[in-house]
């Protein structure tokens, strides 16, 4: 099985996407083979920035815990998302900008921790007798489908503040952090922090009801704009940058609590609660494939 990088050095790095599929062997993929990682480490590029935050050993003492945190508590690997994405995400304190570029989460997938994408993503193997793999997006590929990127956007784009609660939330359900992560209406705060509120009420429980809800919030978002009827307030990027330069003085992120993220504003309550009303009813007119069924006293045993 791919293991630990026998070379790991002091500072994070960026491989650009050319350098990183010659990295992509099949070996790999499958998980039978290393990374090579002083030959990749030869082809990385620095970081526009010097600091504490580029520090290597702190991210992959991090995937490590996440895969011992699961197998103690003998959790489901897909339940590390919920873990890890809120520490991941207060261990490196980037800008936004800083987290767009694919470099960074490259080289977290090939030369920090190849060993936690094949465990965390290898599927089981096929019933058809073939070999299972590791889809390659998993280690290069789009920010909601890339191991490492689509945890920190997750843990951007629904704390609530400085509140990681919410990403916990989001991250604990495969279906919302797949399907509502790609969309780009999940950028404005109170649709995302609405989203998390009917999970955290019960509302949406199963994948199903997850899919539902996502594609009738996106469908909805063609005609009314969520920002008209559920202002959020203006981000001030002070205090992101404040929040980046306390990490130089930050303590290791806790593996017991929640981090705190930057000292921002939350999303205004007022407008979350417009929104959990307006998408709940949304949901109740949702196709959800099997509710009819129920409903009708169809399919039960």
């Amino acid at each position: 099985m791919t293991g630990r990088p026998d070379h790991l050095p002091e500072r994070l790095a960026l491989l650009p996407n050319a350098e990183a599929v010659g990295f992509l062997s099949e070996g790999l993929l499958t998980g039978r083979e290393d990374v090579p990682s002083i030959r990749l480490n030869q082809v990385t590029e620095p970081l526009s920035h010097t600091d504490r935050r580029g520090d290597l050993l702190p991210v992959r003492d991090l995937a490590e815990d996440a895969m011992a945190y699961c197998r103690h508590e003998d959790l489901k690997v897909t339940q590390a998302d919920a873990w890890l994405a809120p520490r991941l995400h207060a261990a490196l304190r980037l800008t936004r900008r800083e987290a767009a570029d694919p470099g960074l989460w490259n080289h977290l997938a090939l030369g920090v921790a190849p060993d936690y994408v094949i465990w965390r993503h290898l599927p089981d193997p096929p019933k058809d007798g073939t070999v299972a793999r590791v889809a390659t997006e998993r280690f290069r590929g789009p920010y909601h489908k890339q191991a490492f990127a689509r945890l920190w956007w997750a843990a951007e784009l629904f704390r609530d503040g400085s509140d990681y609660g919410p990403v916990v939330t989001a991250c604990g359900n495969q279906d919302i952090l797949n399907t509502a992560l790609r969309m780009s209406v999940i950028n404005h705060r109170p649709t995302a922090q609405a989203i998390v509120r009917l999970v955290t009420k019960g509302v949406i429980t199963g994948g199903r009801e997850a899919n539902a809800l996502a594609g009738a919030v996106n469908a909805s978002a063609a005609t009314l704009m969520y920002d008209v009827i559920a202002p959020d307030t203006d981000r001030d990027s002070r205090r992101l940058l404040e929040w980046i330069d306390e990490g130089e003085t930050a303590r290791q992120v806790s593996r017991t609590a929640l981090p705190t993220g930057p000292d921002e504003e939350p999303a205004p309550e007022a407008s979350v609660d417009t929104l959990v009303a307006y998408f709940a009813d949304l949901f109740a007119d949702a196709p959800v494939r099997g509710r009819e069924e129920t409903e009708d006293g169809a399919g039960r045993d």
